[in-house]
């Protein structure tokens, strides 16, 4: 009885341990999706004036709205689209009517476009500000002479244009050459369900496993 009563308490433990783990990552998928709710919420709510000093934290994925007067000298950031290919996002400096100069990402471009004049002067700009984190040891510098940047470093940005290390993505059309691409929450990684259901699917391998050798075991001691 002691090898059936080992695989059996063995058994029974290693399944419960599967079992927790994949009703934790279904508690982490509500709350996931609970976070992307709120997210959506904000990005999709009515903009509101730039605030005076936007906190990274406090302020990620807020609307606003912005009016000024976009500035020449953009930056264009290698980007590729689903729809459309590889292309650039134009980020231009835009001095605000209180005279403050931030960065905004007016939308894409194709590549054979990236040279092609676009919109200047006074105009309105609805978007979300975001800090996004596009930055691992295997970015490459930014290739200043040809004008090509590799992620949207908003600090580097900053410095690079003169402006507040504040990005607002647009998404009105400020030019009919270029494609908002407003932000959204399809980058956010949400694979709780994926580990839930892996983790399920190893309990019920283990539990088939289990009784396949309790069977064993007691047909090993019968004969």
């Amino acid at each position: 009885m002691r090898p059936i009563l080992f695989l059996l308490v063995f058994g029974v433990t290693g399944l419960a341990v599967l079992v927790s783990l994949g009703n934790w990552q279904v508690r982490r998928l509500h709350w996931k999706e609970g976070i992307l709710a709120e997210i959506e919420a904000r990005i999709a709510a009515d903009p509101v004036p730039l605030p005076t000093d936007p906190d990274p934290e406090r302020d990620k994925f807020l609307a606003v709205t912005v009016t000024g007067r976009m500035e020449p000298g953009e930056v264009r950031v290698l980007v590729s689209t689903r729809d459309s290919g590889a292309g650039y996002r134009i980020i231009a400096p835009f001095v605000m009517q209180d005279g403050r100069r931030i960065l905004i990402d007016r939308g894409y471009v194709p590549a054979m476009d990236k040279n092609t004049p676009r919109a200047l002067g006074p105009m309105t700009v609805i978007g979300n500000l975001h800090w996004p984190d596009e930055i691992d040891g295997f970015t490459p510098e930014p290739d200043r002479e040809a004008n090509i940047w590799f992620a949207r470093d908003v600090p580097a940005l900053a410095a690079e244009l003169g402006t507040e290390p504040v990005l607002v993505i647009a998404r009105s059309k400020n030019d009919p050459r270029v494609t908002p691409l407003p932000v959204d929450t399809a980058g956010i990684p949400n694979d709780h369900l994926q580990y839930a259901v892996t983790w399920y699917g190893l309990a019920l391998v283990w539990a088939a496993m289990t009784g396949y050798f309790l069977w064993r075991s007691r047909a090993r001691k019968q004969s």
